[in-house]
């Protein structure tokens, strides 16, 4: 009975941890147009080679949310 205790506060420690993430507002998050721009840049660095567009607009949109935080951090 008290290994089931354990896993059940374990789990819900882990489920509080997950849920506490940084909020991103409405005012921080970058446009479309951002991400885009950006991410073009990386297409264009890389010798505008086809087949990472997916990547590189992920990759922007992490780098711009991740600045926006830091700016709504200071």
């Amino acid at each position: 009975m008290a290994d089931t205790t354990k896993k059940t506060k374990t789990t819900a420690k882990l489920r509080k941890a997950a849920t506490k993430k940084e909020k991103v507002t409405k005012e921080s998050k970058p446009s479309r147009e951002e991400i885009e721009r950006l991410a073009k840049s990386y297409w264009a660095a890389r010798g505008c080679k086809d087949g990472h567009a997916e990547q590189d607009w992920l990759r922007a949109e992490k780098e711009l949310l991740k600045a926006a935080s830091l700016k709504t951090a200071s």
